[in-house]
């Protein structure tokens, strides 16, 4: 498989790329872009770690190289949250990148599987989802946002309050990435009950978590370790479904059956193809469907704003 990873040379970038060169499958080329001329030389340290996985970089202002052939293009391009900012503020910058960038995979390697970690998810996925599709070269299967930090997030901060290895816990999250259109659903956590005021506590802290890097790094960034850990997750649960394993489910934020709003983050289970089949979320306790509720206006959006600005 060629896995690219797109703003390489960045926080998320970088921690991505170090845990995809360590985790890839033998014979895997990982190609690393970013603007930033660094990027090759990222690219000869990670060439010097001992796996059998090839390591190319390129810079400039044209990612051309690093998409040739691409099996999955993890894109993390773009401004960082700064303290203040929340992940709509970003808005300006980010979509004039994302659109950019999806019109090069519309040329180059139009049936990639892509993957968008650039915030705000919510609006970059319609976006790029958009973008290829005015090039005639959409396949919605093949499009996801990257919203994998909200669950092992869920899954870490239960596994604090309840004493529990988080490695051994499932939180399905639902709806996007921002605020209040996440959604994780504690109340499907097996063997795990939560008093009313533990899920409203849980729910919040996860909801604001990146925040609370954000606060933590007292402007000297945002979450990139742990979203370089979710995205090396889904990648490589990418990786594994495209090779023909089967039952690989992960939460993604793709276009499914328009229930709720054009774009939804649930379970899906990944296969050749990208999604093979959107599964569904369960039944959902009376703080959850309130909150779904509650989020859907939301959401629906910051879909919106990202179909206007792809037009």
């Amino acid at each position: 498989m060629k896995v690219a990873v797109i703003g390489a040379a960045g926080g998320i970038g970088q921690a991505l790329a170090l845990l995809l060169k360590n985790n890839l499958p033998a014979g895997s080329d990982l190609a690393l872009y970013d603007i930033a001329p660094v990027t090759p030389g990222v690219a000869a340290d990670l060439g010097h770690i001992p796996t059998p996985v090839t390591v190319s970089g390129f810079s400039g202002e044209d990612p051309t190289p690093a998409l040739v052939d691409a099996d999955v293009v993890l894109i993390s391009a773009g401004v960082a949250r700064k303290p203040g900012m929340d992940r709509e503020d970003l808005f300006n910058v980010n979509a004039g990148i994302v659109k950019s960038l999806a019109e090069k995979i519309a040329v180059v390697c139009p049936t990639a599987c892509v993957g968008i970690i650039t915030n705000p998810v919510n609006t970059t996925v319609a976006i790029a989802a958009d973008v290829l599709k005015k090039a005639g070269v959409y396949d919605k299967r093949r499009l996801f946002g990257v919203t994998t930090l909200d669950v092992i997030r869920s899954e870490t901060f239960v596994g604090q309050l309840k004493g529990l290895d988080p490695t051994k816990i499932n939180v399905p999250v639902i709806g996007g990435h921002s605020g209040v259109t996440i959604l994780p659903l504690l109340s499907q956590v097996e063997g795990v009950e939560f008093s009313s005021e533990e899920v409203s506590w849980l729910t919040i802290r996860i909801q604001d978590a990146g925040t609370e890097v954000v606060e933590a790094k007292a402007g000297g960034g945002s979450a990139t370790l742990s979203m370089g850990q979710a995205a090396c997750r889904f990648g490589l649960s990418l990786v594994r479904a495209l090779q023909g394993e089967a039952n690989i489910v992960e939460c993604a934020y793709v276009e499914g059956r328009g229930e709720h709003t054009r774009f939804f983050a649930q379970p899906v289970k990944l296969g050749k193809e990208g999604v093979e089949e959107i599964l569904g979320y369960g039944e959902l306790s009376d703080f959850e469907r309130s909150s779904l509720d509650g989020m859907l206006e939301t959401l629906s959006n910051d879909i919106s704003k990202g179909e206007a600005f792809a037009k």
